[in-house]
């Protein structure tokens, strides 16, 4: 039976990457592109097929900003198969990311220019917005609609017998200080990337504790300094031209500045070479590039509280329940104002 992998945020950066580089090392898999544009997800999938033409790829649609859409991509996830291997928990958003050009400046003629730049603090914020459902759009992409994709797709992962892999896309901006646990969803403050790639590393340390015995196995990766569309859109175009030499040279000195793609998925591919249930469930795996260009991974502990992270598991648990209410109820509505409209025809 070939082995099942589904990536969110597989069109392009480093979900698109790692598909390609999954189909280079076992071209036997099947491979599901999990992507919100659909148009983007056909020119991704025929992209592939022109580097191997053989390969088994499915597309479905999910929005994980969308709690229905969420729900649906699931069910349909659960027609098509019977089990699922791997599920890499990728895509995400920046919303208008905002740069202190004072802080840029100083720090870019500072010792600390390399931190910066690999992890943005001091550096960025972000306009966060609330969505249709009521959330925070940062937290639902990034952490709370794949945590919901996660709970519907617990029959084809948690199997008995066998051992299924979850992968979190966390960065290095994850940052404890950026997260409250009184607010997190981070409706107060303006590091809401930052918040919610923390809330992926907490949840994935509370995710084995709640899953391993089930055979479910959750692994977090920091890809590193990648040039994305995401990184792109931090600075005017212009700046990018002027201090992408100034980024090579950095990475001739600090091995966290992967900046393509295919290096930032270093980690994510590497993970799935790695028998999930030997990794170090607080660890998160960093993707490295050298200053001659070679790739590797290395894991470095994650600053968790259990504690927290456990408080943070059962928050969302009931976070869960209020939308699946809310959805229902919402459902139940529409059902009877079609009855109605039914009758008076």
């Amino acid at each position: 039976m070939k082995k099942v992998v589904l990536v969110t945020g597989a069109n392009s950066g480093i979900g698109l990457a790692l598909c390609e580089r999954l189909l280079s090392h076992d071209s036997q898999i099947h491979l599901c592109l999990a992507c919100r544009n659909m148009q983007r997800a056909k020119a991704a999938k025929s992209a592939l097929l022109v580097s191997h033409p053989d390969a088994d790829i499915s597309l479905v649609r999910l929005d994980v900003c969308s709690i229905k859409s969420v729900f649906e991509a699931a069910e349909e996830v659960k027609r098509r198969y019977e089990r699922l291997d791997r599920l890499y928990l990728n895509a995400g958003i920046m919303p208008n990311p905002q740069i202190s050009l004072k802080g840029f400046m100083n720090g870019l003629f500072s010792r600390n220019v390399i931190s910066m730049f690999a992890t943005g603090e001091g550096l960025l914020t972000q306009q966060d917005r609330v969505t249709s459902d009521g959330l925070q759009e940062v937290f639902v992409t990034n952490l709370f609609g794949h945590f919901l994709l996660i709970r519907d797709l617990q029959p084809l992962l948690c199997q008995p017998g066998h051992v299924s892999q979850l992968v979190w896309t966390s960065s290095s901006n994850a940052r404890r200080s950026a997260f409250s646990l009184g607010d997190f969803q981070h409706s107060q403050g303006v590091e809401s990337y930052s918040s919610s790639k923390y809330a992926s590393d907490l949840l994935s340390v509370s995710l084995n504790r709640h899953y391993n015995t089930r055979g479910l196995y959750s692994s977090v990766i920091c890809p590193g300094l990648v040039m994305t569309n995401l990184t792109y859109g931090i600075l005017p175009s212009f700046f990018w031209t002027l201090i992408m030499p100034i980024m090579w040279l950095i990475r001739l000195f600090t091995n966290t500045f992967t900046l393509t793609p295919y290096n930032g998925a270093e980690a994510l591919f590497w993970l799935s070479t790695q028998k999930p249930e030997a990794l170090d469930p607080r660890a998160k795996y960093h993707s490295m590039t050298s200053g001659l260009g070679n790739n590797y991974t290395l894991p470095r502990k994650m600053d968790i509280d259990e504690e927290m992270a456990e408080a943070f598991y059962e928050k969302l648990l009931q976070l869960e329940n209020r939308v699946r209410k809310k959805l229902k109820s919402e459902e139940d509505e529409l059902d009877a104002y079609r009855s109605y409209l039914h009758q008076i025809e």
